[in-house]
């Protein structure tokens, strides 16, 4: 039965992604290392604070995880990621950023959304309280995980460890930490400076040669005055 095509499915929910600076900060460190990790598969979706529509004809049915991945699905813009649009393919790990604002009751019926629709993979870190939970699926439900400190992903690949202050730390699978833009940024500034550095070296190594050339140039034309000619071949 074809359904109503004139449903509208809104964009957002009228919530901030964020409810403070810090939850904003993880939120984008996340969703961007990840897109980073990702950035040479074609078919590894990456987003953060979008909507999921898992059933069609249902837009009142959804959540925006704060940072979703699905394997499958092209890169792309989105307004929303209506899975039915999708090859039915939901995403298969969520990544939620716990504020002060989130109540017990909210994040109850989010682990509900995601247990019922198709997570594999569900992680919650409170920066507050320094603390990383984590839930895997196992036959028709999200299982918690004894402990997160250590655990490695089974669709990420990533490393989950936490320092003693309850810092988040996060591995790429070869072992490089996920890093935020600030540090990215003071690379590439270093690496810019590095470059400067070697194009003035360059140019000075180029500008000496030149100097050379000149003074050989006027060193032959001397001895040509001379009646010597520099481009025989001694005696």
């Amino acid at each position: 039965m074809l359904l109503n095509d004139s449903i509208t499915y809104p964009e957002s929910d009228g919530r901030p992604m964020a409810d403070n600076t810090e939850q904003f900060r993880w939120i984008v460190y996340l969703k961007e290392n990840l897109e980073w990790l990702f950035a040479a598969d074609p078919a590894v979706f990456v987003a953060g604070d979008l909507l999921w529509y898992p059933i069609e004809g249902k837009d009142k049915l959804c959540q925006a995880p704060d940072v979703l991945v699905a394997f499958g699905r092209a890169k792309g813009r989105r307004g929303s990621y209506r899975q039915w649009l999708e090859g039915n393919i939901p995403p298969q790990v969520v990544i939620e950023v716990i504020s002060p604002g989130n109540t017990i009751p909210e994040m109850t019926r989010k682990f509900q959304f995601y247990e019922r629709y198709g997570v594999e993979e569900y992680y919650l870190y409170d920066p507050d309280r320094g603390s990383l939970d984590g839930f895997i699926r196992q036959d028709e439900g999200l299982v918690p995980l004894e402990t997160v400190e250590g655990w490695v992903s089974p669709r990420l690949g990533i490393h989950f460890l936490l320092t003693g202050g309850g810092e988040l730390q996060i591995l790429r699978p070869d072992g490089q930490p996920f890093e935020s833009f600030q540090v990215l940024a003071e690379r590439a500034e270093q690496e810019r400076q590095r470059a400067e550095q070697e194009r003035q070296r360059a140019e000075q190594e180029r500008q000496r040669a030149e100097q050379e050339r000149q003074r050989a140039e006027r060193l032959a034309e001397r001895l040509r005055q001379l009646g010597i000619d520099p481009d025989s071949p001694g005696e």
